[in-house]
């Protein structure tokens, strides 16, 4: 037998949802199973899948040992000794991460699982002491959006739960306001648009395709963009995204006829010796645009954040002040 107490970040969870996360080698049929057989138990008494924990609550879980257990992955952030992390802002609910191209946000197969974002976040707040992961039964800190390998920018991560679950809604109700410069070849014509389409994505080749009309499996797409200036057959642009489907800027831009400079998926051109693909996007401003009540993060509403530098506009266009 295990006990748990319920801390202030697990409080309000399901008590399914909970052992999930306390005991993640247990499979969810097993876990329903000893449910039905009142193997767990919530201050003493039988509990129900659906049951709401709150703090100081005790958790008895009569299971091996063997289901405590934590896949590797998941502790990778002990394996980082010294975090390769840029902070943009922080404070004890969020921090604000300037991810570099060519950084996994999370772990992928064959990749070394310590070299993530999401690794090298978790284990600043731990050396810093701001998280303490064997007083936590089943939060860990964890990012709220994420963006392609080879894209820079601002990434969100939730350092208490209450903070997850408040961003995750705002992100689905589309109460942050996200900003993305782009270096794309040719002119834009006209000069700022929305340009609307369907992606329809190919899992295998992990690229979509633009279409004019609806078709199964196609979603909507709507991108906002306004060109900044131009310069040598280059136009830098500002993009916002209504909607959020993968490689939506990329695939959009290249089908209006302005491929990104260096995305050789979508037409660009490689712009480093040996010709290494890095597509000049940034995901360079964020703003906490909300329009409703944001709880412990109302502090943020109107508050907006930027990248220090984006470093192929300064390439590209220098002297243009992009911020």
């Amino acid at each position: 037998m295990k006990e748990l107490t319920v801390g202030p970040n697990d409080a309000g969870q399901r008590l399914d949802r909970f052992l999930q996360k306390a005991a993640p080698l247990l499979p969810s049929s097993l876990c329903q199973k000893y449910l039905r057989l009142k193997r767990f138990k919530v201050n003493g008494r039988p509990g129900k899948g659906p049951d709401r924990l709150a703090a100081g609550d005790r958790v008895q879980l009569y299971i091996g040992d063997e289901f405590f257990d934590k896949p590797t992955d998941e502790n990778a952030y002990r394996r980082v000794s010294k975090p390769r992390l840029t902070v943009i802002y922080e404070d004890g609910q969020i921090l604000l991460a300037d991810k570099a191209p060519g950084v996994l946000c999370h772990h992928a197969e064959g990749e070394p699982p310590e070299r993530t974002l999401l690794a090298n976040i978790q284990a600043h707040l731990l050396l810093s002491g701001q998280w303490r992961p064997k007083e936590e039964n089943a939060f860990a800190p964890a990012l709220c959006n994420r963006i392609d390998r080879n894209t820079g920018g601002i990434v969100i991560a939730a350092k208490t739960a209450e903070a997850l679950r408040v961003l995750n809604q705002k992100i689905r109700d589309r109460e942050l306001d996200k900003r993305y410069l782009c270096a794309v070849q040719g002119v834009p014509r006209p000069p700022e648009g929305t340009l609307r389409g369907f992606l329809f994505k190919d899992a295998v080749k992990n690229r979509v395709y633009v279409r004019s009309s609806p078709e199964p499996g196609a979603r909507t797409a709507v991108t906002e963009y306004r060109t900044l200036t131009s310069r040598d057959g280059l136009s830098l642009v500002e993009c916002r995204l209504e909607t959020g489907r993968t490689h939506q800027i990329r695939a959009q831009m290249a089908a209006a006829g302005w491929p990104l400079l260096g995305d050789g998926k979508y037409g660009g051109k490689a712009v480093q010796a040996g010709g290494e693909m890095k597509q000049a996007l940034y995901s360079y401003k964020l703003t906490f645009s909300f329009s409703t009540d944001a709880g412990p993060l109302e502090y943020l509403r109107g508050r907006s954040f930027s990248a220090a530098r984006v470093e192929f506009a300064e390439k590209y266009f220098p002297g243009y002040d992009y911020h």
